[in-house]
């Protein structure tokens, strides 16, 4: 039985891998989501002081309520902060770290470092006049989505906190990269803030050649939030992880 702790990119929360949990359960495994400190069902928490070491920690600590052992670790595109943070200080209980259209920093950088400037202003902007130091959700359209599942996520996103944005992580890419490590590219559409991290996983001299090692990049031609897209197309490609 594989153990699968599954995390949610901004403005998301749990709700959006249910049906991807629902089916890893069904197929004899554990799957746990956790919904981020200020998000989903946690949205009554959202407070201005909440930043990227609040999130790390959210992580950390269901790893360790659920008293995983060889997790495979899937983090959806913001989240990839936390993934590369939870690798780097809990390599010995990953199996496996999923990229799911993530975003992949280097050493010293935040979340903001890869935007665009106009995406940088806009969102900081925005955290800088709301009075719990959050940015409001995209429409739904630019992760692809339509019908069922643009109403959906549409009904379900929160405000981000912006404290988050700028938070600079520093991380040991040796140790990251230790773990096995694959990149899901969502492509139809692919999301514009995602761009850097696509160069960055075919670069051979990424994190100084480091990100090559136990690293494999996989395509899926379907939009930003593929566990809402085409669920069972991302199942399967995780149990495939599970069992490399």
């Amino acid at each position: 039985m594989a153990q699968f702790l599954l995390v949610h990119g901004a403005w998301h929360g749990a709700w959006c891998w249910k049906h991807v949990t629902e089916s890893l359960i069904r197929a004899g495994h554990s799957a746990h989501a956790v919904t981020l400190t200020g998000l989903g069902e946690r949205s009554h928490l959202l407070h201005r002081g909440i930043d990227l070491e609040t999130h790390i920690q959210d992580v950390l600590q269901a790893l360790d309520a659920e008293e995983m052992q060889n997790a495979i670790l899937v983090v959806h595109s913001y989240a990839g902060m936390l993934g590369t943070a939870v690798a780097d200080r809990r390599a010995s209980r990953l199996k496996h770290l999923v990229y799911l259209d993530a975003v992949v920093p280097k050493p010293g950088e935040s979340w903001s470092s890869t935007h665009a400037s106009a995406t940088q202003k806009a969102r900081i902007d925005a955290a800088a006049e709301s009075i719990n130091n959050s940015f409001p959700p995209p429409d739904p359209a630019v992760f692809g989505l339509s019908a069922q599942g643009y109403e959906w996520v549409q009904r379900q996103q929160t405000p981000h906190p912006g404290g988050t944005y700028q938070h600079v992580l520093n991380f040991d890419a040796a140790r990251v990269a230790s773990v096995p490590r694959t990149f899901i590219n969502c492509t139809v559409p692919p999301l514009a803030t995602i761009d850097v991290a696509r160069r960055r996983v075919m670069d051979p001299q990424f994190w100084d050649g480091l990100w090559q090692q136990n690293s494999r990049v996989i395509e899926m031609k379907t939009g930003h939030d593929p566990m809402i897209s085409a669920p069972t197309e991302l199942t399967a490609l995780l149990l495939a992880c599970a069992e490399a």
